[in-house]
């Protein structure tokens, strides 16, 4: 029995004449756990995009970045990672606390190599995960249904240029996000984060921040 296709998948591959090709790809290219090399894969990536369903079935894609490494495979069907500080929205936390179905698909831009995992997640705020990640608010943790590789092909290739200077390190104290300096949002900051911007630098337009982000400033 398949663990990636559904008859709508079915009746596209029969339409294509494919579905022979893909039940092959699918026996040699997909397993249900995490193995060496996958490990060592994931756990070498600086990013993930991340995908979730909320209540009403409808999806939504994130980013999640860090240092390589920033996702932990716990054991062969085991996966973590750190939510960071964020926006507030909680748009992927709260999918996945509604609902824990999700995707994670990593790639590495450079040589290029994809990689995709299937599963359900759940968060976690035990203390043994979160101290495995400085900063984390909580921890998804995800149980591994699927995990295969993709073909390269279509993915372009891209040198990185510099790591996020926000992303939460053992060695340095991390930045306060500029967008929480700007004026717009003053007054709606949980009090953690009200404090600490007249240290940061003071309070700045909204229309400085676009521009950063516009010229592509690191500090944006």
């Amino acid at each position: 029995m398949s663990q990636l296709f559904n008859p709508s998948h079915r009746a596209l591959q029969d339409e294509f004449g494919t579905r022979t090709l893909a039940d092959k790809i699918e026996e040699i290219a997909c397993n249900p756990f995490v193995g060496e090399h996958e490990k060592a894969f994931i756990e070498s990536r600086d990013m993930v995009f991340l995908a979730t369903v909320d209540t009403d079935g409808f999806p939504t894609v994130s980013y999640k970045g860090g240092d390589p490494g920033f996702v932990r495979v716990i054991d062969e069907t085991t996966i973590a990672f750190p939510s960071y500080d964020g926006n507030g929205m909680c748009l992927s936390i709260g999918n996945i606390a509604a609902r824990g179905d999700v995707g994670l698909l990593f790639i590495d831009f450079e040589k290029p190599h994809r990689l995709r995992v299937q599963g359900s997640a759940e968060l976690s705020r035990d203390p043994a995960l979160l101290t495995l990640f400085k900063e984390a608010e909580l921890v998804a943790k995800i149980t591994v249904r699927a995990v295969f590789q993709n073909c390269p092909r279509y993915v372009h290739r891209y040198d990185k240029v510099a790591p996020s200077r926000y992303v939460p390190r053992a060695e340095s104290d991390t930045p306060l996000a500029t967008w929480k300096r700007t004026d717009d949002i003053q007054d709606f900051l949980p009090a953690r984060d009200a404090a600490r911007v007249e240290a940061a630098g003071g309070e700045i337009p909204t229309e400085q921040w676009i521009g950063m982000i516009v010229s592509g400033d690191p500090e944006a």
